[in-house]
């Protein structure tokens, strides 16, 4: 059973950071795992908005806001992208009956998308 929907569109131009302002961002938005998947990539804004795409619509589907660094994305060792969960957000799932988060991104040079889904 869905329990919940998110999702999210993010512009890539907006995550075109000098390296102070990526600095600034990556501390109050960004996992480490996070920073380090994104900046091997050779279009690392790309990642970063895909991955703030995720962190919002992880936020959408569970229905408020949840700090920035609480929500992780990692990927599966097929690739595959997923949401991990930090700190008092680790306890949701639970709380909310949810069994599973399924997500999905997608990018261009312009634009990325994420689908977050909550699965009881």
């Amino acid at each position: 059973m869905i329990v919940g929907i998110g999702i999210d569109l993010a512009e890539v131009a907006r995550y075109r950071f000098d390296e102070r302002k990526l600095a600034w961002f990556a501390r109050k938005v960004y996992t480490d795992e996070e920073m380090t998947y994104a900046l091997r990539k050779r279009n690392w804004p790309e990642r970063l908005a895909g991955f703030f795409a995720a962190k919002e619509a992880t936020r959408k589907a569970f229905g408020h806001a949840i700090p920035w660094r609480w929500i992780g994305v990692t990927h599966e060792r097929s690739g595959k992208p997923a949401i991990r969960l930090f700190a008092k957000a680790a306890d949701l799932p639970r709380e909310r009956e949810v069994h599973a988060i399924h997500l999905t991104i997608t990018h261009t040079a312009t634009t990325a998308a994420a689908v977050v889904v909550l699965e009881r």
